[in-house]
């Protein structure tokens, strides 16, 4: 659909499963060449390359790295620049979550999400970063915030915190690196149907709740999610920076007020 992302490199962290799995497959629609870093699925992360290369990508090759870590945010890009000698998109979409009140949360299961949520993002974007600079370059970041940068979630406050930062960590870099064409932009879904929803969505009654919080009355879908990366991405959203495009059925738009009450 995007002429101008045909043969353009890619990194996707967290792509073996969901809306990875989605962003690297979409992305191989449009004839790029994908590098799709996993932790602990290497085949989930293999699945994905073939269907890459299946579907027209000019290539596609997987990569075992922690994101919360210099050395294996450093192996990813090593990845890219091995196999396909350049970068041009570097999508941050490795996350968890955890559920815990928060007086109950400890600092362990804290720093975890932090570190792959927010910490995560950092390191990514700095390498992407730097290597657009060095090479001058109008690279394009995209970090995978959340409707919860935006809507309290209480017993995930990890979560909602780290893509709290993500949101204003996003706009500033957006606003730092906008004068060397550099373009940052995040994502955030509201309820889709992934593996990590899985579980919860196989209770009939915890799927219904989720579809009356949404104003569209049904779960998105990660290939929606994916469809908005594409554009992000492209030359087609050449002015936008910034931004957090919101794909969640309206879901930030206060829907206890949709039918008209208060």
């Amino acid at each position: 659909m995007y002429a101008d992302l045909n043969g353009k490199v890619a990194v996707i962290t967290g792509g073996s499963k969901g809306i990875g799995n989605a962003i690297a497959q979409r992305f191989g629609q449009e004839h790029m060449k994908v590098v799709i870093n996993y932790n602990s699925d290497p085949e989930g992360a293999q699945k994905v390359a073939d269907a890459i290369l299946d579907q027209g990508g000019q290539g596609a090759v997987t990569v075992q790295a922690d994101v919360a870590t210099e050395a294996g945010v450093q192996a990813i890009l090593d990845a890219a620049l091995t196999n396909f000698g350049d970068l041009d998109v570097w999508v941050n979409n490795a996350g968890m979550e955890i559920k815990a009140p928060t007086h109950e949360l400890t600092l362990a299961d804290w720093n975890k999400v932090i570190s792959i949520n927010e910490t995560g993002v950092f390191l990514g974007s700095k390498a992407a970063l730097a290597y657009f600079k060095a090479h001058k370059k109008p690279g394009n970041i995209i970090n995978m915030s959340s409707v919860h940068e935006q809507i309290p979630w209480p017993t995930f406050a990890s979560y909602a915190a780290a893509k709290g930062a993500v949101k204003l960590f996003t706009q500033t870099i957006a606003m730092e690196y906008a004068k060397d064409g550099i373009r940052v932009n995040g994502i955030g879904p509201g309820a889709i149907n992934t593996p990590i929803n899985a579980d919860k969505f196989a209770d009939q009654a915890q799927y219904d709740q989720t579809v009356a919080m949404v104003p569209m009355n049904r779960i998105g879908k990660p290939e929606e999610v994916a469809a908005g990366a594409a554009w992000l991405a492209s030359s087609e959203s050449s002015y936008v920076t910034g931004i957090t495009l919101f794909i969640d059925g309206g879901m930030t738009l206060y829907p206890a007020f949709k039918d008209g009450q208060g």
